[in-house]
C-alpha cells in the first residue's frame, strides 16, 4: 500500500477530529433521536460547531466563550461570557444548558463529548486534570456513564500523549502527599487524529514525530497508508483543515 505524510498543528488536528465525529453513525443517530452533550472546551469547540451545523443551528455559538478553564502562559488573565455546554436534544439545541442540567436524564443511546489532558495512545485511554474539589463536570459524566450507560467520547489531540498508563498517572498525582491538581481517568473512548483519519478515509495512520516553532508548536507528524482512494480522501480532508488558525480570544 502507498504511504503519505502529514503535519498537523493542534488547531488543525482538532478540526480534523471534529469532521470525523460528524460522520460517525451513532452520533448522527443520537443527534436526531437522543441527547448529545458537548462539554465546553477548546478541543470540543469544533465538535460542537460541526454538530450544530448538522442540525442547522449555529447562530450564537462562539468558540471564544466555549470553555470553563484554559491553560495559558503565566501572568495571562482570561475572561469570557460562558455560553454553557452544547446540549442537543432530538435535533434541537437547548441554549444555556449544561451537563449538570441533563445528566440525570441521560441513558443508553445518549452521547457525551469531553476533552482530556493526557492521552495514552497504545491503550486508547485518556485522563483529565481536576482543579475543582467536587470534580467539576466529570462528576455528572461518571454518573451518566457508569450509572445509566450513556456513551462518552474523548476528543483529544496527539500532542497530549503521555508515556505512562493513565491509571499509573492517577496514582502518582492523587497521592495524599502530592500537591496541585488532581487527575481523573476518563471512562470513555478516545478519538484522536489517528482515529479521525481512519474514520474519514479508511486509511491507517501512525504518529511519527512532533514539534515546531513560529506557530507550529505542538504539531504532530503522521504517516498514513492505504489505497489510492483512501489516501486521496484523507489528503482532501487534511487540506480542508491544515490552515486553521491557532486558538484565539481576540
Amino acid at each position: 500500500m502507498k504511504k503519505i505524510q502529514f503535519c498537523l498543528t493542534p488547531s488543525a488536528g482538532k478540526h480534523l477530529i471534529a469532521k470525523a465525529i460528524s460522520l460517525m453513525p451513532d452520533v448522527l443517530t443520537a443527534l436526531k433521536e437522543r441527547t448529545v452533550v458537548v462539554i465546553a472546551g477548546t478541543t470540543n469547540a469544533p465538535v460542537a460547531y460541526e454538530l450544530l451545523r448538522i442540525i442547522g443551528d449555529t447562530e450564537g455559538f462562539s468558540a471564544k466563550n466555549f470553555f470553563r478553564g484554559l491553560t495559558v502562559p503565566e501572568h495571562t488573565s482570561v475572561k469570557s461570557d460562558f455560553i454553557g455546554d452544547v446540549v442537543i436534544e432530538k435535533g434541537k439545541w437547548l441554549r444555556g444548558k449544561t451537563i449538570f442540567d441533563v445528566a440525570d436524564s441521560l441513558s443508553s443511546g445518549d452521547i457525551i463529548f469531553k476533552g482530556g489532558n493526557a492521552l495514552n495512545i497504545a491503550d486508547k485511554e485518556a485522563g483529565v486534570l481536576i482543579g475543582n474539589p467536587k470534580v467539576g463536570t466529570a462528576y455528572p459524566i461518571i454518573s451518566a456513564v457508569y450509572g445509566r450507560r450513556a456513551k462518552l467520547y474523548v476528543p483529544i489531540g496527539c500532542e497530549k500523549a503521555v508515556n505512562d498508563r493513565i491509571s499509573s498517572i492517577a496514582s502518582l498525582v492523587n497521592d495524599s502527599n502530592s500537591e496541585g491538581l488532581r487527575f481523573l481517568p476518563l471512562p470513555g473512548e478516545t478519538i484522536t487524529e489517528l482515529d479521525a483519519m481512519h474514520i474519514i478515509s479508511g486509511a491507517k495512520a501512525y504518529l511519527i514525530g512532533g514539534g515546531g516553532v513560529l506557530g507550529a508548536e505542538g504539531c504532530s507528524y503522521f504517516v498514513a497508508e492505504g489505497s489510492d482512494k483512501e489516501l486521496e480522501a484523507l489528503r482532501n480532508a487534511v487540506n480542508e483543515v491544515k490552515n486553521e488558525a491557532p486558538y484565539s480570544l481576540d
